[in-house]
């Protein structure tokens, strides 16, 4: 399939897919068929791929960790204990990211309270 289909079926723009594309997340491949022109083709591991892409990103993972785990994820070199050990990882950075956010709130709220008083 071309790009313009890709992007309807996954619901991710083109100019993503291009993005993914030249970070080297995805790679589209030219038929070697056709002569006219420069398109690239995609498959259903492609598909498959932006759509742990998409879902990865929806759970706190950057492109650059979703790089560095598409391979061995999508083809199953990983184990099921290395995927959970993964997983782990992720929960542990968003706790300690959970944790420095409530730090966050708790230094404004007190902003907040001495300006209300105007003591600040």
């Amino acid at each position: 399939m071309l790009i313009h289909e890709l992007s309807k079926r996954t619901g991710i723009t083109i100019h993503t897919i291009r993005f993914y594309e030249k970070s080297g997340l995805i790679q589209g491949k030219r038929d070697a068929h056709v002569k006219s022109n420069n398109y690239f083709h995609y498959d259903e591991d492609t598909v498959e791929k932006l759509a742990l892409i998409r879902d990865a990103k929806s759970i706190g993972f950057t492109l650059r960790e979703i790089g560095q785990l598409m391979d061995a994820w999508f083809t199953n070199q990983l184990s099921i204990p290395e995927k959970i050990a993964v997983l782990d990882e992720k929960l542990e950075s968003i706790d300690e990211k959970i944790k420095q956010l409530m730090e966050m709130k708790a230094t404004i709220s007190e902003f907040k309270k001495r300006v209300e008083t105007e003591s600040c």
